[in-house]
């Protein structure tokens, strides 16, 4: 059985995607922290769980690097992230704050996963499939409250897409995900903020799209049968962004 990396698991699109490794034949290492793994995913026999705070660097480091030295994954999948929201009246110090947090979860972690992923793949020879998480926003944009979020969104992509440059050749494929609102509890925190509406508003479809849909897009990739879409972002918001 492959080996799977899912960072952010307790809920929402890693819950989703973690359960769909499973039925794979996936055996799933998934990463959370405030909140707990539900038990029908914790007392599975593929599935173990590891607590780590994204936002601490040293943390991630003692704990994370050992893990994917020593665990010879087949598969990582970075989708832990975090939504804070900053207006540009905002204070300078909570902008940066807010500027700083974003950043450090959604792409330094991310990108040091994907760096350690990469090392240890190449040290053993073997072949390995990256898949990154994004954001709509990455490419469109966001609200002002949100831009820190789409700013480190479209970081993660580019950053994937010098991945798969760099060591497709030798076997690593990268790809990115880039989902609309999905019908998780960070959207419903952004509907809180914006209005109900915010989340179909600009769909084709009268309702969000579920985080199962995002989670068969990551197994369709994980089976490795399209490398050469190595590199490539993979949209699924809804119609309400269009290439």
């Amino acid at each position: 059985m492959k080996k799977a990396l899912v960072t952010g698991v307790s809920r929402g699109i890693g819950l989703s995607i973690a359960r769909k490794l499973i039925t794979e034949d996936f055996i799933v290492t998934g990463t959370h922290f405030r909140t707990d793994i539900p038990d029908a995913l914790q007392d599975s026999d593929h599935f173990e769980s590891v607590r780590i705070n994204f936002e601490d660097q040293e943390e991630i480091t003692r704990i994370m690097k050992p893990l994917l030295a020593d665990s010879a994954f087949d598969l990582l999948v970075n989708n832990a992230g975090i939504v804070l929201d900053a207006p540009i009246t905002s204070a300078d110090d909570s902008w940066s704050s807010v500027w700083d947090k974003t950043m450090q979860v959604n792409l330094k972690a991310a990108s040091l996963l994907s760096k350690w992923f990469v090392e240890n793949t190449l040290a053993s020879g073997s072949k390995g499939i990256l898949i990154n998480i994004a954001s709509r926003a990455a490419f469109r944009g966001d609200t002002q409250e949100y831009a820190a979020y789409a700013a480190s969104k479209a970081g993660l992509a580019a950053f994937t897409k010098s991945i798969a440059r760099n060591f497709s050749k030798m076997g690593i494929l990268a790809y990115t995900i880039a989902p609309g609102f999905i019908d998780t509890d960070m959207a419903k925190a952004s509907a809180e903020l914006l209005g109900n509406d915010i989340l179909t508003k600009d769909s084709v479809f009268d309702e969000v799209t579920s985080p199962g849909e995002v989670a068969n897009i990551a197994a369709f990739l994980a089976r490795g049968e399209v490398s050469h879409m190595s590199g490539s972002t993979i949209h699924i918001n809804g119609g309400s962004y269009m290439l």
